[in-house]
């Protein structure tokens, strides 16, 4: 019985680790939102990148979507900007995060892909959906 109180231990610990390793790669996507910096948000944005902003989606380059999340930001400043839940694909080569965006009385979910490249982590994807 001993060891299958360690197990799961080791278990629980493998997985809030594996959560906690996702949710780091989103922090600074987070931080720049929270913020409504969209000059600092794009660094973090692959060379092209899928905009959804309340389903009018379009792939922007790494310049044009500075602009489109500057003007969404200006339109609706964000109060708040939370991390919800955080994984990864089945291979691990895409991770994702669901987000809630919040400003004024409006809610957003928010759901971010990134694919890591040359050891960096850049969005492909993200989508803003009123709820």
């Amino acid at each position: 019985m001993r060891t299958n109180k360690w197990i799961a231990v080791v278990v629980l610990a493998f997985i809030y680790g594996g959560a906690m390793a996702q949710t780091e790669i989103f922090a600074p996507i987070k931080d720049a939102i929270k913020a409504n910096n969209a000059k600092e948000a794009i660094k973090h944005f692959n060379q092209s990148v899928d905009i959804n902003i309340e389903g009018d989606v379009n792939n922007y380059s790494k310049a044009q979507a500075e602009f489109v999340l500057a003007d969404f930001f200006k339109k609706h400043p964000a109060s708040d900007f939370s991390i919800i839940h955080a994984g990864a694909s089945e291979n691990a080569l895409m991770f994702y995060a669901i987000c809630k965006y919040t400003s004024g009385g409006s809610s957003y979910s928010v759901l971010m892909r990134v694919k890591e490249s040359a050891k960096k982590y850049y969005v492909h994807e993200i989508s803003f959906i009123k709820e």
